[in-house]
């Protein structure tokens, strides 16, 4: 019997004995190193050990890198350990102008803004951007930020219209901008929203398919490519890259990015919109999460700035990555594992069900690998599986000792 009184509260008991009953009740696992291609781990009784990362987003290992580390420190002592303000008013300092730009280059735009999170920067994006009489249309496997982000416009911005498109299917794109097109109540922008890269399925948005039907319906074109920097393109700069479209937002790019800073960029924390110099103008004047929240830390822009900094000047990083991808499926498959095919550092194994998936994990935790199992509701149903992500940090036995730790499994 519960002591619980209030709704809540045994609700809440209810959802977490029935989580713990089924095998899908997860644990933090805490770490006593920096992020790197090994980890230590501290278990529950006190004790750590020392287990190689496969689950981390930090694509070329620049985490840890002791130029990223360095600016953070110089940045921290120079300016001290926080803004106290917002954008608007005193919390602007040099190092977001000077990270805004370092993005805006690379991303191939005439401007960037930075926010403390891709999720706030996604949030401001569309209640910012539409209008009453808009319409944004999302790939149904878009980000869970993507997709609160566009759950929430309409309350802010009434008369915005929202709808889905099936997972990379263009003829179901091509369907919901025809019937956008001839709805009376749109009379503003049609938007298309999609990933650069899928995080739990690993594949990629077809881009040029994408900006051709933007283009013959009028519609802009917005990627987050949070799991596309560093990982997409000859040099990295993402989905765009991969693809040669590449630019300042002339017609056939892209029209406005999302990103974060918080996984191959440093892997600090940070999300960005870059776009065209009008559109952060904008933000600055109209973005309720820039308006009404803390600048990025200042430490964290100058470590993220020499993060982008190092993968525009060192490509060979990238090319490490892209080596370590190849030699990894390779290596799984012939283990008789079935990976979903992708270019990207993303391998995913369907294992089904939730509790499956979180078995192996802490099997593979057991076996000195650290592999998270992901299920329902981050992934739907039937479809649970462990997601391997390679780094640039790894090297060939690192990898040679994750297959073998799946063959155990």
């Amino acid at each position: 019997m519960s002591s619980y009184t209030h709704p809540f509260e045994i609700r809440t008991e209810e959802t977490l004995r029935m989580l713990s009953d089924t095998g899908q009740y997860k644990t933090l696992q805490v770490l006593e190193s920096p992020m790197d291609a090994s980890v230590r781990i501290r278990h529950s009784d006190g004790s750590s050990r020392q287990v190689l990362c496969f689950c981390s987003n930090n694509y070329l290992g620049l985490a840890n890198e002791p130029r990223v580390v360095e600016a953070g420190i110089a940045a921290l002592r120079k300016y001290g350990a926080g803004t106290a303000s917002v954008r608007f008013i005193c919390g602007t300092f040099e190092p977001h102008e000077h990270l805004e730009h370092t993005i805006a280059e690379y991303m191939g735009t005439s401007s960037s803004y930075s926010f403390v999170s891709c999720w706030t920067a996604t949030e401001a994006l569309f209640p910012t951007f539409c209008e009453a009489g808009d319409i944004i249309i999302s790939d149904e496997l878009n980000h869970a930020c993507i997709i609160d982000a566009i759950r929430l416009t309409p309350i802010i911005k009434k008369g915005v219209k929202k709808t889905v498109y099936k997972h990379a299917d263009m003829q179901s794109l091509r369907d919901r901008l025809r019937e956008a097109a001839s709805d009376p109540e749109v009379t503003g922008q049609i938007w298309v929203v999609t990933d650069g890269v899928f995080s739990m399925e690993g594949d990629i948005a077809n881009l040029p398919a994408l900006r051709h039907l933007c283009d013959e319906f009028n519609a802009m074109l917005v990627v987050d490519d949070s799991h596309g920097h560093g990982v997409m393109g000859r040099t990295g700069r993402g989905t765009h890259e991969h693809y040669g479209l590449i630019g300042r937002n002339d017609i056939g790019n892209v029209d406005v990015f999302t990103g974060t800073l918080g996984k191959a960029l440093g892997g600090a924390a940070g999300g960005f919109i870059a776009g065209t110099n009008e559109m952060t103008d904008l933000l600055i004047q109209r973005a309720r999460p820039t308006l009404f929240s803390n600048a990025l830390p200042v430490t964290v822009a100058a470590s993220a700035a020499k993060a982008i900094e190092i993968v525009m000047d060192e490509p060979e990083r990238v090319t490490r990555l892209k080596n370590n991808v190849e030699t990894a499926r390779e290596k799984i498959a012939r283990a008789g594992f079935e990976v979903i095919s992708s270019p990207t550092a993303i391998c995913p194994i369907i294992v089904g069900e939730t509790a499956q998936a979180i078995r192996m994990s802490k099997r593979l935790l057991e076996l000195g690998v650290f592999v998270i199992g992901f299920g329902y509701p981050v992934v739907p149903e039937g479809t649970a599986r462990l997601r391997i992500q390679l780094s640039a940090a790894h090297t060939d036995e690192h990898i040679s000792t994750l297959v073998d730790a799946l063959k155990k499994l």
